[in-house]
């Protein structure tokens, strides 16, 4: 496991933070409270993050075309008619580029993550199965610290396509009944297993058999957040 800005929790309600300031692009946290509740658990491709279309660019530009109906296919091997295996190594690939660090935001990501963050005193612990490379742990870190601010106090890195059930069972813990944000239902499933109130982000490949509260986009997320 893998963590870009690390702390220890002070008693049952508060989380203490480092000093947080910018040095070479990349937010260090200030020394500061922030109510447990007011933490948001997080995934960041397919979330706040358009993974999907950063990954189809480099996929065309090597070479690589989508089959029909791949909107509703999770499996990337699925998607452009190859082995499983295959389209995960590819993803690796992708994932341990250059390209992973200029993603653009999901939808209306942006504002609204922005907005729970400077107006309302929300911040963010992303949990991804990016990889554990630690380049490219630093460009995910850059990307969002560059897109949403300082709204993010924490990132961890799992392997590419890791299950997030041992981690979610440590931050459910730690973050009792605190938002879980996702885009996969077996990983919303697992969050409200761990005693999160689970969110999920809908897409085309993931209305099946939906987990926790749908939702179609950011506003709706804040909605819920706010009670509005």
């Amino acid at each position: 496991m893998d963590r870009v800005c690390g702390y220890e929790p002070q008693g049952r309600e508060f989380e203490s933070l480092q000093p947080r300031q910018q040095v070479r692009g990349v937010y260090i946290i200030n020394t500061m409270s922030i109510r447990k509740n007011k933490i948001i658990l997080t995934d960041v491709d397919g979330v706040v993050l358009d993974w999907e279309e950063g990954f189809s660019v480099w996929m065309e530009h090597h070479g690589h075309q989508k089959v029909d109906g791949y909107q509703f296919m999770y499996s990337i091997g699925d998607r452009y008619g190859m082995s499983r295996d295959n389209g995960h190594k590819l993803v690796k690939v992708f994932n341990e580029s250059a390209a992973i660090g200029f993603l653009p935001p999901l939808r209306d990501a942006q504002y609204f993550v922005k907005k729970l963050s400077e107006q309302h005193g929300y911040k963010f612990i992303a949990i991804t199965s990016l990889s554990l490379d630690p380049y490219a742990k630093e460009l995910r870190t850059r990307n969002l610290n560059k897109l949403f601010g300082d709204a993010f106090i924490d990132v961890v890195c799992l392997n590419t396509g890791a299950d997030k059930d041992e981690i979610l069972a440590e931050y459910g813990a730690k973050y009792t009944d605190n938002y879980w944000i996702e885009d996969k239902p077996e990983n919303v499933q697992a969050g409200i297993n761990a005693g999160l109130k689970g969110i999920l982000v809908e897409h085309g490949h993931n209305m099946a058999e939906p987990k926790g509260t749908v939702v179609k986009n950011w506003e709706e997320i804040y909605n819920i957040v706010t009670n509005q």
